[in-house]
């Protein structure tokens, strides 16, 4: 393992006053229903992303705050619900009010240029706060702007691009969706090229609603052990996991498993030595909850390509803790497998079902792991007109108000990095699993891993 031993990154960034960009016509008042997949406790919180580009010699004498903006505002005309507001109704319903008011838009400069982050430029990034400033009263879900960027030029000429999204609105293939929108009027584009499409009573509940699948997610759980991870003394770190890695994980099972996808393998691995570290009692229940995009699973009518909503589960397995700890890596893939294959069309309608009947829970957080794998979602590849971004995706390694129960895949050169954010104690035992499970069997040397550890 091989921490990074260089000083903690320093630098300033001096912000213009935030405004408010709307659309750049006029767009329709009118009051815009969120779906029932859209409209549980689980997604209402603020989503961070940030994406880093160089300096691009050909858009020499452009402002990239002034084109994104001016983009932003022409993306907006045909994404007018962001430009709105969410109010919420009879039975903690989610609406979107289009105003038209606008996002939230902040230019700013830094006294740094982009090689001084290093060529691994991953999460958690050094000063965040800076480069993406929480401006006063916009964190609310409620009645507050729905997107937050800040676009911060850098001194080499390139730019820092961050974004926040209130995720009631959208998920990361909605997100991407709209933001190469906003790249496409920036490159001169009049319209983008997949048109935006709402309809998000789709994914709403039948009627009446009913479940007809196991979700073992929303699970009501106590937790009587008091085994809940605190948010106190948190450590971060990403691991990566190139090739090398993954033949070691992919060597540890069983011949019929072997040709389990990368996700599965990773995930299984991860979801084993997290529980090793967190140290709960033998016989207490520990969940692993795989975030799986659905939009493949509609295909009688499919869902249409421009829908930006919400349309992912969050299927899950369930485990005592000393069975997952014991057993060999392939009984936490058969897991994994197992829970991944229950996602289907009548799954999510019963989730949307679920939401309805139950009142919008939130998944069971109390022992859960949170896998989401973003390494095909293209936030790298959205252009300005700069070209595609050194690295675009999640700014930190987890979501939601409670640290440490959810990680991203985030993709890094020609393999995944995965910040880590667990107690200082349970991050030192977590290293040493993932240390033993992915060393080569006969020479166990460290360079089969590249351990990258960060602090915020």
């Amino acid at each position: 393992m091989a921490p990074s031993s260089s000083l903690p990154l320093v630098f300033n960034v001096k912000r213009h006053q935030p405004v408010l960009v709307p659309p750049s016509k006029p767009t329709p008042h009118e009051f815009k229903p969120v779906s029932d997949i859209d409209d549980q406790e689980s997604l209402r919180f603020q989503i961070p992303i940030i994406q880093f580009y160089p300096r691009d010699p050909a858009m020499e004498g452009r402002d990239p705050a002034r084109v994104i903006r001016e983009a932003l505002g022409r993306a907006l005309v045909f994404y007018y619900p962001f430009a709105g507001r969410l109010r919420e109704g009879p039975g903690r319903k989610l609406v979107v009010e289009c105003t038209g008011e606008g996002v939230l838009f902040i230019e700013a400069d830094a006294d740094i240029g982009l090689h001084q982050f290093g060529d691994a430029l991953q999460p958690p990034f050094p000063l965040m706060e800076e480069l993406l400033y929480d401006v006063r009263g916009s964190q609310g879900i409620i009645d507050c702007p729905l997107i937050l960027i800040q676009v911060t030029r850098l001194k080499c000429g390139g730019f820092i691009m961050a974004l926040r999204l209130n995720h009631v609105m959208s998920d990361a293939a909605g997100l991407v969706q709209f933001m190469n929108a906003v790249g496409e009027m920036a490159r001169g584009a009049r319209a983008p090229s997949i048109p935006p499409v709402w309809q998000r009573h789709l994914l709403n509940a039948r009627d009446p609603p009913r479940v007809t699948c196991v979700h073992r997610e929303y699970d009501e759980v106590d937790d009587t052990k008091g085994t809940t991870i605190p948010s106190d003394d948190m450590v971060h770190r990403s691991f990566f996991f190139g090739p090398r890695q993954i033949a070691a994980l992919r060597s540890l099972v069983p011949h019929h498993l072997r040709g389990s996808s990368t996700f599965e393998l990773l995930t299984a691995c991860l979801w084993k030595c997290r529980t090793a570290a967190i140290r709960p009692e033998p016989d207490e229940e520990v969940r692993i909850l795989c975030i799986i995009n659905a939009r493949g699973k509609f295909h009688d009518p499919p869902l249409p390509a421009g829908y930006y909503g919400n349309a992912f589960a969050f299927p899950g397995a369930v485990s005592a803790a000393g069975k997952l700890c014991q057993n060999p890596l392939g009984y936490a893939l058969e897991l994994v497998r197992r829970a991944k294959s229950e996602l289907s069309k009548e799954y999510m309608q019963s989730v949307a079902d679920l939401m309805v009947l139950k009142g919008r829970p939130h998944f069971t957080v109390v022992r859960s792991f949170v896998v989401s794998d973003v390494t095909r979602a293209g936030f790298g590849e959205v252009d300005f007109g700069w070209g595609k971004a050194v690295y675009g995706g999640p700014a930190k390694g987890g979501m939601g108000a409670i640290p440490g129960f959810t990680v991203f895949y985030v993709p890094f050169r020609n393999g995944i990095v995965v910040p880590l954010c667990l107690p200082g104690p349970a991050m030192e035992r977590f290293a040493a699993e993932l240390q033993t499970m992915i060393s080569e069997p006969t020479t166990k040397q460290d360079d089969s891993s590249k351990f990258i550890k960060s602090a915020l």
